[in-house]
């Protein structure tokens, strides 16, 4: 079956480690665990003949945008840079860092991949693999 699915998700539907990282990030914070970079959200459609991946990327410029392929992964990253000149703040609440995310793209047509950005949102249109039919034959016995 051809499918596009993200690598965290690929094997299963439940990952106990996730969960924990989701607790321990919970309660200490975003900050404390600056070794991964968090992932982004992304809604990933069928469209008959192509993918459609979304990824939010609010307030990430397209410069700071990459989108490489490597075999069969595809992975997205983004930065967002806080730029602000010093002042006395009482409370910044806008975040910066670096994000990853990758993608099993082995049912994809990787020369097709097309890429746009507006307000925001990264959309990939993922042209699918044709459907490999197997062949069939009789061999005869000598």
């Amino acid at each position: 079956m051809l499918a596009l699915r993200p690598f965290t998700n690929a094997f299963s539907t439940y990952d106990p480690f996730r969960e924990m990282e989701r607790l321990e990030r919970a309660f200490f914070g975003n900050d404390f665990f600056s070794a991964s970079a968090p992932a982004f959200r992304t809604d990933i459609q069928d469209k008959g003949d192509h993918f459609l991946l979304e990824a939010d990327l609010p307030g990430v410029k397209r410069e700071d945008i990459s989108i490489d392929l490597e075999g069969d992964r595809l992975t997205v990253r983004a930065e967002r840079k806080n730029e602000r000149e010093e002042k006395d703040y009482l409370c910044i609440e806008r975040s910066y860092g670096s994000y990853a995310r990758s993608f099993d793209v082995s049912a994809v047509k990787a020369e097709d991949i097309t890429a746009s950005y507006d307000n925001g949102v990264l959309t990939l249109k993922l042209p699918k693999k044709e459907a490999e039919v197997p062949t069939s034959r009789r061999i005869e016995i000598g």
